[in-house]
């Protein structure tokens, strides 16, 4: 019997709700979602929930924020003066921008505010403060990768950030 574990590339259908019953993100339409357990390309509450599972067995929860997405914090909204703008951006209010660190890493944030002083920015990710509940199935479970992985973060998202919530690769 195949089980996951630690190391094993697992491949998951998946379908993610919000309190409400809206849907935030799902691998419906599109190839499973696939990752290798361990490597941390899921939020910690998503891969527990994996652990143990067997081939082509279904299972629902729901994951508060401690182990989903986190809480929403002030430290994570950014004042900028117009002067920090680069002169030929125009920011705007509910406007979904991609910001550098100088390390290179991309940061999606959601512009809050902007007037002819200053832009604030919201750097929250867009699921943080929400409880997630997510209906999945094991599809595959491999020692090795079944496809090359789309986009340069591995997880198919695109330059404008995740902004479903949720990032998903190729699969078997």
């Amino acid at each position: 019997m195949e089980i996951v574990v630690n190391g094993v590339f697992v491949c998951v259908d998946y379908k993610g709700t919000l309190g409400n019953g809206d849907v935030f993100d799902s691998s419906e339409g599109r190839q499973p979602l696939e990752v290798q357990m361990g490597a941390g390309q899921l939020i910690k509450g998503f891969e527990s929930a994996l652990m143990g599972m067997t081939l082509n067995e279904k299972k629902t929860f729901t994951l508060e924020p401690d182990d989903a997405y986190g809480h929403r914090s002030d430290e994570h909204m950014h004042t900028f003066t117009r002067e920090e703008v680069p002169p030929d951006m125009n920011p705007e209010e509910g406007q979904h921008i991609v910001l550098s660190t100088p390390d290179g890493q991309q940061i999606p944030a959601h512009i809050v505010e902007a007037n002819d002083e200053r832009v604030v920015v919201d750097m929250n990710h867009p699921l943080a403060g929400e409880s997630l509940t997510f209906k999945i199935e094991v599809v595959g479970i491999s020692k090795t990768a079944t496809q090359e992985p789309q986009g340069e973060c591995g997880c198919g998202c695109d330059e404008t950030g995740c902004e479903s919530g949720g990032c998903s690769s190729g699969c078997c």
